[in-house]
């Protein structure tokens, strides 16, 4: 059946409907009006909260190997893409503003901002000059000594110690190779002194591998420790030129500016005669830097006016000073003018 209505209930259940919410609408409070919005209501509208997003994506996430390398190949692509455009938008700054433009800003590397050394010299000095005239090196410098040099290693030697004397033999002139024969040092210094060398080089090997060299200057010192590392030679070396002729090389210093610099820069530079014969075009290098002394053993060729190629012969090796001893080697009662510092936090026990 149908059931009829009166037009009074149907205006008694329109007096009891309630105001529409909208979704987002906030039921909670007394009489708050936050995100809500009626039909006919005066209620203001509010801005709804920023979205939280999730941390910062990770490369180091990616599981997979070679999709992890190819999104860092992508990374880096596009860090270099921004530096290059930050670079030209910088130029066309500078070009703009010309003679007004603000100096370039220098590059911060550990050299210059390494601390100064008090002990720096200037060659100059007149002490300095004073120093040079009189130590034991005056004599090789005043051209009254030609260098001489005997090589020899530790007891019996092999393998890529035995192939590195005799690669060193090639790179300094008027150099010989002698087998030690267990022989001490302090026999083999007077031997020497009669025979009119001038230097003792002595190569010390751990595990058939240069570690170590001792360069004593002769008759009168100083003794120079070094440690060896980083050694190669010259089959080692890729795209090296052919074996060194026997040629002078020119010999050039880097950075040997402190006191303790200059010792070590003569002793170095009296193992090379004083005339390079240029027609050789063979170049040996002793760059210091952070304590660190860098040979290397290069060809040149002039190219034109302005380019020059240079090719390495080979060895190279690298050598850190252990300490630098007055008079020949002696290592009970020695006198050592510098010695190594090492920290015991670097010590393993």
């Amino acid at each position: 059946m149908n059931r009829r209505h009166s037009p009074h209930t149907k205006a008694k259940k329109k007096k009891n409907k309630a105001p529409k919410m909208k979704r987002g609408a906030s039921q909670e409070g007394d009489g708050e009006k936050v995100g809500l919005e009626t039909e006919g209501g005066d209620a203001k509208k509010m801005k709804p909260e920023t979205a939280t997003f999730p941390p910062t994506f990770s490369v180091s996430e990616i599981k997979n190997k070679q999709r992890r390398h190819l999104m860092f190949m992508k990374f880096k692509q596009e860090r270099r893409k921004q530096k290059m455009q930050l670079r030209k938008k910088r130029q066309k700054e500078r070009e703009a503003l010309g003679d007004k433009a603000p100096p370039k800003e220098v590059p911060k590397t550990i050299e210059n901002q390494r601390v100064y050394d008090e002990t720096t010299v200037d060659p100059e000095d007149e002490e300095v000059a004073f120093d040079e005239g009189t130590d034991e090196f005056s004599a090789y410098f005043q051209g009254l000594t030609n260098p001489k040099v005997l090589i020899t290693t530790s007891d019996r030697p092999r393998g890529k110690t035995v192939k590195f004397c005799e690669q060193l033999a090639t790179v300094i002139p008027n150099a010989h190779v002698y087998y030690r024969r267990g022989l001490a040092l302090k026999r083999i210094i007077p031997q020497c002194i009669s025979r009119n060398f001038t230097y003792l080089m002595v190569v010390n090997e751990d595990r058939h591998v240069p570690n170590g060299l001792v360069l004593c200057h002769l008759p009168d010192g100083p003794t120079a420790h070094f440690k060896v590392s980083s050694v190669r030679l010259r089959k080692e070396i890729k795209r090296r030129g052919k074996d060194p002729t026997e040629h002078y090389p020119e010999v050039i210093l880097n950075n040997f500016t402190t006191r303790l610099g200059h010792t070590i820069g003569r002793l170095f530079a009296a193992l090379f005669p004083q005339d390079p014969q240029f027609v050789g075009r063979q170049v040996a290098t002793f760059h210091n830097q952070r304590d660190f002394i860098f040979f290397r053993f290069h060809r040149y060729i002039f190219k034109n006016e302005k380019k020059v190629g240079i090719q390495e012969l080979g060895p190279r090796f690298t050598l850190k000073l252990r300490s630098l001893q007055k008079g020949t080697f002696d290592s009970k009662f020695g006198e050592y003018e510098w010695v190594l510092k090492v920290s015991l936090s670097n010590l393993t026990f």
